[in-house]
């Protein structure tokens, strides 16, 4: 049966819709007129009655394919191993990308003509294209007659290149499924499809092995792996053995790898290079265990609390707020003051800003409706980005994470229900948090629960009313909702009809009642422990605040030592030297001053520290100092801030408040700069207050 290249995406598209689709949306997404997908659909409806399907055309609504989910999965077993006699211009190009990232030699025109079916004159023209998309890799095409065409690059960017395509062009849910379960399954198939050439790039029984050795270090690593940079690194890591075993080895700049060496992240990509080299018989080198380093830190997916009071500076906080700032004047909506968009924005930039400025890159399958739902916030955006972050270029990808951050904090609600919904978003960074708000806006008494993919074995899944998922769940026991990341008016009226459906009978719901009630009881004791806990973490930093002045010229280890020797006398911290080694480590890792300011934050959390504290220190003689930005300034005043190495939540919550502030705006930098205690003192209690009564007010 001959199938076009449309034909087939009409099919895909229909398939992966679990509601009706309209025609206006599959020419949009083709990049074709509305005629032309009439005309093809009447290809389409012949396909589908050799299967036993048909297609169901509501009018004003919009078109589906009707039949039995056996049928239906039959067909589209058989697009996946379809062997194309036709492909889209997008799918050649990619595929000619691919041939040539793999070929260690110049490729001949003829050869990818023949491959493709096609004529030579469609082959160059489609090379013009492809040079385009290597543009932002330094990467460039030598053709020249009689010699075919080569690409010329680095082994680096030739490796950014192949993880960019791998991950825009194969499904995210097909590929977590390829190295959770079905690679050997998938092995054994001979197929010609895009999603098969690229992973041509890599062996795929190679997957599994180097999914199990990251496995092996998430132990090692002080935070989480976003599920979109863990498919990143997995795409990294088999591409490295491939490319190793082929002979090409990577360059790596010897300052910047020693500089990695003292990081957890080095530590770990040591680690997973030892189970590389044991399990597949090579040599890896420092330079290959630096890249592997540089994907670690670009997966970061911290604790929000966690992100002003870790290992590295305080830039992506800076920059956060600047932000926010930006883009409340812009909106006239005052955001300066959201502790959770601040801290969500932080957890984001701070892989972000490695990935932007070592040209990692990232996937946003979202974008186009990113761009589309939220326009004018995209455009301020990319101009706020722009404002506050001048000598680097965001991608839009990154952009589209970080409107999705806002667009959650727009339309935040503070509606609450016993009703529990487990939402579950591959994509990661941004997604589930928006699709989560969303849900609670438009389905008042709703509260989610989110989760990856990941994490569905550790989830008791039947404790939830209901699962709502943006991605196909494959061998899933219980009932789910399919639905855009976005949340169309389509999606809601269908998880409104579900809860009416799924009603409990009242039976039911009298034998629950006790344990509503036990529920209730465990909720409110839970919530007087974090209240007692926020309380008490208040009360020790007011009380233990002070502003003083440091008179006698003395260089930054001996201040820190006597600040800390003040502390131990006050029984803060069970070692002074120990602390002061703390801090001082910590601002090896990077500068602690804050730019365009005359402030430094030294932090740290530490085994031997008892209880938070913070206290400002000025000097009479500035000291120098990198800035976070890494530029060399004069600051004369030092701000103090330690937490316990096993700080509550509670705790953690109220320092990361007390860093947003310190940065928040012109005002608040002016009365750390230069205010009285009693200024910074009257400042502080009230931010405190402010967060209490934020996070407890609630009944």
């Amino acid at each position: 049966m001959y199938i076009s290249a449309r034909e087939r995406k009409i099919l895909e598209l229909l398939l992966l819709q679990p509601g009706e689709t309209t025609v206006k949306e599959i020419a949009k997404e083709l990049e074709v007129s509305s005629r032309t997908i009439h005309r093809d659909l009447k290809g389409v409806e012949e396909i589908l009655k050799e299967y036993g399907l048909e297609l169901n055309k509501k009018s004003g609504i919009g078109i589906a394919v009707n039949g039995e989910e056996e049928k239906k999965e039959m067909l589209r077993l058989f697009l996946f191993n379809l062997s194309h006699n036709e492909y889209t211009p997008e799918e050649r190009q990619t595929m000619i990308l691919s041939a040539l990232l793999d070929a260690a030699e110049p490729v001949k025109l003829v050869s990818l003509a023949n491959d493709l079916n096609v004529t030579i004159a469609t082959v160059s023209n489609d090379l013009n294209k492809v040079e385009e998309r290597l543009t932002p890799f330094d990467l460039t095409l030598l053709r020249k007659r009689g010699y075919g065409v080569e690409l010329i690059g680095t082994e680096s960017s030739k490796r950014k290149a192949m993880s960019k395509i791998i991950i825009e062009n194969i499904d995210e849910f097909e590929f977590l499924s390829l190295i959770k379960e079905n690679i050997q399954k998938r092995s054994a198939q001979v197929v010609d499809t895009v999603t098969d050439r690229l992973l041509g790039l890599v062996d795929k029984t190679k997957l599994l092995i180097i999914e199990k050795q990251i496995e092996d270090i998430k132990e090692d690593l002080p935070y989480a792996i976003a599920d979109s940079a863990y498919i990143g690194l997995v795409v990294h890591l088999a591409l490295a053995i491939e490319r190793i075993q082929q002979g090409e080895e990577i360059n790596f700049e010897e300052d910047y790898l020693n500089s990695l060496k003292g990081t957890r992240e080095y530590k770990a990509a040591e680690k997973i290079v030892l189970g590389l080299e044991e399990v597949f018989k090579i040599n890896i080198s420092q330079g290959e265990i630096g890249y592997i380093t540089m994907h670690l830190m670009g997966a970061k997916l911290r604790n929000d609390h966690d992100d002003l009071l870790g290992e590295t500076s305080l830039h992506a906080g800076v920059l956060a707020q600047n932000l926010m700032t930006f883009v409340s004047r812009k909106l006239d909506i005052d955001l300066t003051t959201n502790n959770s968009l601040f801290q969500g924005l932080v957890a984001h930039l701070r892989p972000a800003l490695h990935r932007i400025k070592q040209n990692m890159g990232i996937s946003n399958p979202l974008l186009e409706r990113i761009e589309q739902d939220y326009k004018e916030l995209f455009i301020i955006l990319q101009h706020g980005m722009a404002n506050v972050l001048p000598e680097l270029k965001v991608p839009r990808e990154e952009i589209g994470y970080l409107v999705m951050h806002f667009a959650s904090a727009l339309l935040n609600s503070e509606e609450t229900s016993p009703k529990k919904a487990l939402v579950i978003c591959s994509s990661g960074i941004g997604t589930s948090k928006i699709l989560s708000t969303k849900l609670e806006q438009e389905l008042p008494g709703l509260s989610t629960i989110n989760a990856s993919i990941f994490d569905l074995d550790q989830l008791d899944i039947h404790g939830f009313d209901a699962v709502i998922s943006t991605i196909p769940l494959k061998n899933f026991n219980r009932d789910y909702l399919l639905v855009s990341p976005l949340l169309t008016v389509s999606d809601i009226e269908k998880i409104k009809q579900f809860f009416t459906l799924h009603q409990e009978a009242g039976h039911q719901v009298k034998q629950s009642i006790r344990l509503k009630q036990r529920q209730s009881y465990d909720d409110f004791r839970i919530r007087i422990s974090k209240i007692k806990r926020s309380a008490a973490a208040i009360e020790l930093l007011l009380e233990r605040f002070s502003l003083s002045f440091i008179d006698e010229d003395q260089l930054i280890p001996s201040i820190l030592n006597k600040i800390c020797t003040e502390l131990y006398q006050q029984g803060v911290i069970t070692d002074s030297k120990k602390v002061t080694e703390d801090l001082l480590k910590r601002e090896e890792l990077g500068g602690l001053g804050i730019p365009e300011t005359k402030l430094a934050l030294y932090h740290t959390r530490s085994e031997f520290v008892k209880s938070p504290c913070f206290m400002v220190r000025r000097v009479k003689k500035p000291l120098s100092m990198k800035g976070m930005d890494g530029s060399d300034m004069k600051a004369d005043t030092i701000l103090l801030l330690l937490s316990p190495l096993d700080e509550s939540e509670e705790g953690l919550e109220l320092l990361s408040a007390i860093s947003s502030l310190i940065i928040r705006d012109e005002h608040s930098i002016s009365v750390f700069q230069t205010g009285g205690s009693l200024d910074i003192a009257n400042l502080l209690a009230d931010e405190l207050q402010l967060v209490f009564e934020n996070k407890y007010s609630q009944v």
